[in-house]
């Protein structure tokens, strides 16, 4: 199983922190930290993943990121969510039939608001260079089947950066491909891997021990969710992040569960000041 002393500097942070030291303070019952993960940005307030969005989320206080990883036709890693630009930016096409410059080009801010008009596609490095220090960074690898090697180079900047080993596990790295997640704990064994899903079929007891073997988190739809899944997932050593929170009483249902993290679109709905609490 893959258990390291990742936990560590979560546990140290968590105690140390002057809000957890107010609650601590406050409360007999144990202590616990949900952490808001603002998907692809604070998306529901300025266009997915885009620097507005991570921006927004920063100012949001946010505790992660969420960012979706391609690659472009030329080999440069660009943030963008579906393998197609049509829905978020004014082109058409394939990201990995695109040159970097072609994508470069594209408006992908308009979609949401023409206050965002001409916010780019950004680039993996940006992003790193930009808010490592500054806020998690929840590094999704989107459709890795289509671009072979992609885990080898966001390893790479990863290690450029000196952030294979992710201190308070504020870098973190998750797909539905699990065999890419599978690959990437091999080549940065320090880095949490999660393994996203929004089938039934991989919440049974094989299945989650299978996980466990070379994933820190299951990070499940909040539709399949459930006290036992999160019971058992917790018992594996896993922690359980769920996605993707659009309303209040999503929100308020997950912190009920007692996962570890909430995927959301709106980190308002996952207030700060409501995220360490007694458990009963």
């Amino acid at each position: 199983m893959k258990k390291t002393l990742l936990g560590t500097g979560f546990v140290l942070t968590l105690l140390f922190s002057p809000i957890s030291q107010t609650f601590a303070a406050e409360s007999t019952g144990e202590l616990r930290q949900v952490d808001n993960v603002a998907h692809r940005g604070a998306s529901g307030y300025a266009p997915e993943n885009t620097m507005a969005a991570f921006d927004k989320a920063v100012d949001m206080k946010a505790d992660y990121i969420e960012i979706d990883v391609q690659r472009s036709k030329d080999g440069e890693l660009v943030i963008i969510h579906d393998t197609k630009v049509d829905r978020t930016t004014d082109g058409t096409g394939y990201v990995k039939d695109l040159t970097f410059e072609q994508l470069r080009s594209l408006d992908a801010g308009s979609f949401k608001g023409e206050q965002f008009a001409g916010e780019k596609i950004p680039t993996f490095d940006e992003i790193l260079d930009r808010y490592h220090g500054k806020v998690g960074i929840l590094i999704e690898l989107k459709a890795p089947e289509l671009y072979p090697g992609i885990e080898e180079s966001v390893a790479e900047e990863l290690k450029e950066r000196n952030l294979e080993h992710p201190q308070n596990e504020k870098i973190i790295i998750q797909s539905f491909n699990f065999d890419s997640m599978k690959k990437m704990d091999s080549l940065l064994p320090k880095v949490p891997i999660g393994v996203l899903t929004s089938s039934k079929a991989h919440t049974t007891e094989q299945a989650l021990t299978d996980f466990a073997v070379y994933a820190d988190y299951f990070n499940p739809s909040y539709g399949i969710v459930t006290e036992d899944l999160v019971d058992q997932v917790h018992s594996l050593g896993m922690k359980i992040s769920s996605w993707t929170v659009r309303s209040q009483v999503a929100a308020d249902f997950l912190l009920d569960m007692d996962v570890d993290a909430i995927i959301t679109d709106y980190p308002d709905y996952v207030d700060p000041r409501k995220t360490n609490y007694k458990s009963p």
